[in-house]
């Protein structure tokens, strides 16, 4: 088998679609937020609302994965997966995560971060009911996730005989190891790729209930 990536250090492009000033950034990271994410939507890029998740462990050994943003309003930002999840498991122990937004085609990337919370049950069974129905009948069966399971065939006959079972239903209950976790975010990073690596990364923290705004080194 041949390498054909024989050097990696020569793989670099040079950023050149944008620029970030404090004088024309929102004064609410949310609402700053909200023009990008916007701008992501209106330009039609692949799946804008797919974002990194990054936990840790009690034991701080991290765990990252890709997810579908599901809510985004001034209380946080919503995701939705399995309470018995490696993701549910770190926080359990750790509350605290990152969300990671990144839209090479604007050469843009957002990091949110914060405490997470579960959402409450009236809100996740809410949304359960929107999803597809056989996405409704996934969840049921996929437990617990990111467990081993012996083969994919398996995996097909448990969707099938569950989707057998309740062909006559009209609705189905969420199952109660699933639900939806909201980040209440405390920080945001925007970052703009610029020539030369003199990349623009303005930060927003939040100190005593007040949105403190900072341009960081590149």
């Amino acid at each position: 088998m041949s390498d054909l990536i024989k050097d990696l250090s020569e793989l670099r492009l040079s950023y050149q679609k944008g620029e970030l000033h404090e004088t024309h950034v929102a004064e609410n990271p949310h609402e700053q937020f909200l023009n990008w994410f916007n701008h992501a939507l209106e330009a039609q890029l692949h799946e804008p609302y797919a974002m990194s998740l990054a936990t840790a462990s009690a034991q701080g050994r991290p765990h990252v994965r890709t997810l579908l943003l599901r809510g985004a309003t001034e209380a946080g930002y919503d995701f939705y997966t399995n309470y018995d999840s490696q993701k549910g498991l770190d926080l359990a122990d750790n509350p605290y995560a990152e969300l990671l937004f990144y839209w090479p085609e604007q050469e843009r990337q957002i990091r949110v971060g914060g405490r997470v919370e579960k959402i409450s049950l009236e809100e996740s069974t809410d949304y359960y009911h929107k999803r597809p129905r056989d996405s409704q009948i996934a969840a049921h069966i996929s437990t617990p996730q990111s467990g081993v399971i012996v083969s994919r065939e398996e995996l097909q006959t448990r969707f099938q005989i569950l989707q057998d079972q309740v062909s006559d239903k009209a609705e189905l209950a969420k199952p109660e190891f699933w639900g939806g976790y909201r980040l209440q975010p405390d920080y945001y990073e925007f970052w703009q790729g610029r020539p030369n690596r003199l990349h623009d990364r303005l930060c927003y923290e939040r100190i005593d209930g007040k949105w403190n705004l900072q341009r960081l080194m590149p």
